[in-house]
């Protein structure tokens, strides 16, 4: 069957340290634990629309190492179509995670394989297209026309941060960012709901129909042709908050996939990022749809 959503970005092996708290220049702090977990932007986004019931495929590289088969073999164990993830020569991406006592996270990137991913044509069908910044940007340009031109709808997630180019704009209909990306996308400082509607009004005027912002312990501003509406966040005690926005858009993009409307989009999104940060590490925080509809 044709996938409702294709995810064309990174796979990485996530190697997580937590700590007391984040050492300074020069300082060695003992940690308090670590652990590997699948992880990387695309692959995680995958796993939140599958784990919300969408029929998606991965469209991504790995290296041809121990890593690379754990990342693929993780993806398929979540039902996701992975024949589109190759093996080349090299290694897996890396990202070096350090969490600490508070939740909050500071990730170190190794892209590895995700370099060399390229857009092919015959591997993109699907109704959505899902889209981040960490593989090679003229790839993810060439991916975005071609499931344009098929009439899918695009979602884009600009992390990392990066200003990205004029053509992108124009093929982008949804653009999903945290309050660093909306400032930098932007030139305005974003730090509360109102600060967010300026910036996701100057961003629609570039391209996106929609404008998402999330901010965090201050909820979600949306910009839309209804107007900006805020919602607020759900109060909950943070463990880790690694995923905790690919598993917003994830929940998000299965929900419009099934015809919710994009308010219920955004509150499905919110719940899963809620239930995500009291847990640790990436793909196993992600919530599967069952555990939003228990709560």
């Amino acid at each position: 069957m044709t996938p409702e959503i294709v995810v064309f970005g990174s796979l990485n092996m996530d190697l997580v340290v937590r700590v007391a708290r984040a050492p300074r220049g020069g300082e060695t702090l003992q940690g308090l634990s670590f652990f590997t977990n699948p992880g990387g932007k695309g692959a995680n986004q995958a796993v939140a629309c599958a784990r919300q019931g969408a029929r998606v495929a991965m469209v991504g590289c790995v290296g041809e190492d121990d890593f690379g088969r754990t990342l693929r073999n993780a993806l398929a164990a979540d039902g996701i179509d992975v024949a589109h993830v190759r093996a080349v020569e090299g290694s897996t991406g890396v990202a070096v995670v350090m969490v600490d006592a508070e939740g909050e996270n500071r990730i170190t990137i190794v892209p590895g394989a995700n370099d060399l991913l390229k857009a092919d044509p015959e591997a993109l069908a699907g109704h959505y297209l899902l889209l981040q910044c960490e593989v090679p940007m003229a790839e993810v340009v060439l991916a975005a026309r071609a499931m344009r031109a098929k009439g899918a709808t695009v979602v884009m997630n600009p992390a990392p941060v990066c200003q990205l180019p004029d053509e992108l704009w124009s093929l982008v209909d949804i653009i999903v960012m945290n309050e660093i990306e909306a400032s930098e996308l932007a030139s305005l400082t974003v730090t509360d709901p109102a600060s967010a509607a300026n910036a996701a009004s100057s961003i629609r005027r570039r391209g996106p129909s929609t404008a998402i912002v999330t901010l965090g312990s201050q909820g979600v501003l949306v910009a839309d042709d209804a107007g900006c509406r805020h919602f607020p966040a759900l109060e909950v005690r943070v463990v880790d908050t690694t995923a905790a926005g690919d598993t917003f858009i994830g929940a998000l993009c299965a929900a419009r996939a099934a015809g919710q409307s994009m308010d219920a989009a955004v509150l499905r999104g919110i719940q899963a990022a809620t239930i995500c940060v009291t847990r640790s590490g990436a793909q196993s925080s992600i919530p599967y749809l069952h555990e939003l509809d228990a709560r």
